[in-house]
């Protein structure tokens, strides 16, 4: 069941070029933020826009297109290692222990679902609102990284603060003129239906997190009618759903205890739970293959009775809709 909040407009900010951004996304994957992290973003802005706007905007849910991306590595073949900046000697001279920090530069565009008054205003009062809150992204910092000033100009690359049309039979049209502006590009949405799947099919005793590396990797094997007398035969790999990756959503809950019971906590007040990384599957795809703002969007969901706090996407929900 989907939870996407409702929202009346959109808050485009294209082509935000951002330097060494945390590629380190969990303790098991990299290669791109997590999609926690511009949740997190999304918050820390709302924050910032309260004060300045009287909340007449609020914002609700996040998508991400990546156009260019740079991780920070070295390449040996296969192999890759993160190029590591040396810290300062200890103050009696010794060599720092060096904390492993993976960046990557990116140029992304992000699309906030949003509401409240402002979205009703006139063209020319949504446009100056859209260029303040870009000058007030650009003294935060995106996923660790910093945000650089536009490498463009042009409309292309101006802030937006768009009205979603009212009437259901106008938002295709819309929304398709939208995706074309973002291309060349990827957007990253939830495949939990895959993992889903994968773990479905497991047969063996650690299904789900098997399933999980499966679906990680490119899986080469011979067609199953290949047999040792059959000749040459075409070996065939698993990757037919597109450009398939691991991602993290979220935290699951290891352990609670009472409030005041753990020691350095940061609210004594409030109960405290452990959590440990939740992991799902994503796939990039581009814009122009997006048929609604419902799959591209993603927001926060959580089950304090499960333990489970993470964010999602409704991606799969919609294509199994069609």
């Amino acid at each position: 069941m989907s939870r996407l909040p409702d929202n009346s407009g959109l808050l485009i900010l294209p082509h935000l070029r951002i330097q060494n951004a945390n590629a380190i996304s969990s303790p098991l994957t990299h290669g791109f933020p997590a999609m926690s992290a511009f949740v997190g973003l999304m918050w820390a802005l709302q924050r910032k826009l309260a004060p300045v706007f009287e909340s007449g905007l609020r914002l609700s849910s996040v998508g991400v297109i990546c156009h260019d991306h740079d991780e920070q590595v070295m390449e040996d073949g296969y192999t890759r290692a993160f190029r590591l900046t040396r810290n300062p000697v200890d103050k009696d001279g010794s060599t720092a222990a060096i904390v492993e920090e993976g960046r990557i530069h990116l140029d992304i565009t992000l699309v906030f679902g949003v509401d409240g008054r402002l979205v009703d205003e006139g063209d020319a009062e949504r446009a100056a609102v859209a260029r303040q809150i870009a000058d007030i992204l650009s003294q935060m910092r995106v996923a660790g990284g910093t945000v650089l000033p536009p490498a463009r100009t042009g409309r292309g690359s101006q802030p937006q603060l768009l009205p979603i049309p009212e009437d259901p039979s106008d938002r295709g049209p819309w929304f398709r003129a939208l995706r074309r502006r973002w291309l060349p590009g990827f957007a990253l949405v939830s495949r939990d239906d895959l993992l889903a799947d994968a773990v479905a099919c497991s047969t063996t005793p650690g299904g789900a997190i098997e399933a999980w590396l499966t679906r990680s990797r490119l899986n080469w094997s011979p067609p199953a009618e290949a047999g040792p007398k059959t000749g040459r035969h075409e070996w065939q790999h698993d990757r037919t759903r597109g450009w398939i990756v691991p991602i993290p959503v979220g935290y699951g809950v290891l352990a609670e205890y009472a409030p005041g019971s753990v020691t350095n906590a940061r609210d004594p007040s409030v109960p405290f739970r452990f959590v440990e990384s939740l992991y799902s599957i994503g796939q990039w795809i581009g814009p122009h293959r997006l048929q609604s703002l419902r799959e591209l969007l993603w927001y926060a969901d959580h089950d304090p009775t499960a333990g489970l706090y993470r964010v999602r996407n409704d991606y799969a929900l919609v294509a199994s809709l069609n």
